[in-house]
This record gives C-alpha cells, sequence and structure tokens, in this order.
C-alpha cells in the first residue's frame, strides 16, 4: 500500500543541515556508487512529494530548473511564493492531516515523498502518516544543526526493512514505523 516516505540523507549524529541551512557538507559526496541508482529506485515509486517553504526556498535558490517536473508538489509554508512556469505545485497552510488524503489521491497508487525539512516530516510523523525512513547516513559529524527528525516524543521501536553499504562510507538505512 502506498505511503508517506521520509527519503533524505543524514549527517553522522543526526543532522540534515547546518543551522544556516548548508548542505555543502552533503553536497561534497554527489555521485557516491549506489546514490544514483538508489535515488532512481526510489522515485520510480513515488507520485508525489511534499516539502516545508524553506525546502522550498532552498531549491529555488539552488536548482537552475525545477528538480521534479511532472509530479505533483504540495509546499507548507506561511509565506506567499511563486511556482516555477510548468510546475505543478500547490502552496497550504495548516496540519498536515488536512491534507493527507489530498496528496493520497495525488500520488495515484505510488508514494508520497517527504522531501523536508525535519520538521515538517516530524509532523507527518507525530500525525502518524509517516510509514517509512529512508536515511542515507554520510560519515560526517556537523556537532549541531537542523535535526533529523525533531519529534514531539520518542517513537516505537521501528522495523528495519534492510541496510546497504554504499560508495565513501555512506550507509543507507531503511525503517518502517509502526
Amino acid at each position: 500500500m502506498p505511503g508517506f516516505q521520509y527519503f533524505v540523507g543524514s549527517s553522522l549524529d543526526g543532522f540534515i543541515a547546518t543551522t544556516d541551512d548548508r548542505l555543502d557538507w552533503l553536497l561534497q559526496f554527489d555521485g557516491f556508487e549506489g546514490g544514483e541508482e538508489s535515488y532512481k529506485a526510489f522515485m520510480a515509486d513515488v507520485g508525489a512529494v511534499v516539502m516545508g517553504g524553506e525546502t522550498y526556498a532552498w531549491l529555488r535558490a539552488h536548482e537552475s530548473d525545477w528538480p521534479y517536473p511532472g509530479i505533483p508538489c504540495w509546499v507548507f509554508t506561511h509565506h506567499e511564493l511563486a511556482a516555477p512556469a510548468g510546475s505543478d505545485i500547490t502552496f497550504v497552510r495548516g496540519p498536515v492531516t488536512e491534507f493527507a488524503e489530498d496528496l493520497r489521491r495525488d500520488a495515484g497508487n505510488r508514494n508520497v515523498w517527504v522531501v523536508g525539512g525535519g520538521v515538517l516530516a516530524a509532523q507527518f510523523a507525530d500525525a502518524g502518516l509517516l510509514t517509512e525512513l529512508i536515511v542515507s547516513v554520510v560519515p560526517v559529524v556537523l556537532g549541531s544543526g537542523k535535526p533529523l527528525l525533531p519529534l514531539a516524543r520518542p517513537t516505537a521501536p521501528l522495523e528495519l526493512l534492510g541496510c546497504r553499504a554504499m560508495g565513501r562510507g555512506v550507509v543507507e538505512l531503511r525503517y518502517r514505523l509502526s
């Protein structure tokens, strides 16, 4: 059954970005062995993407082309933002539970990728909507930054679905949330 998946890169100490939203520590690993194959296999099952406004703003500032053409995208934001020409983007405000069925409908029989950030992913998890966590752990320690999944409370034990070592010391962990 299709679900909500959080597919993300994280430092060894559990951060997805520096405190000032830099990703250079992660981007230095672009092109590692197995990374592209993992991403393509993941994307083959994605029918819609959802992200927070900060993630959307970062993508717009750092990507010359919209990275998700042809895929419905939902952006949770409190700001008035513009969508790139030809994109299928819906801007929304409110609790994630209010839009879960719309996201599922847009995804069809495929998954919804919770792109990030961690705060939005935590909202899906806290609401009991997040079904899978797929983390590529990068061998870098940041010491501080934006947490992977800043939850309101601890989770039940997660079920390990798979793990694999990839190039340059990156390890991909795949968990099912109860």
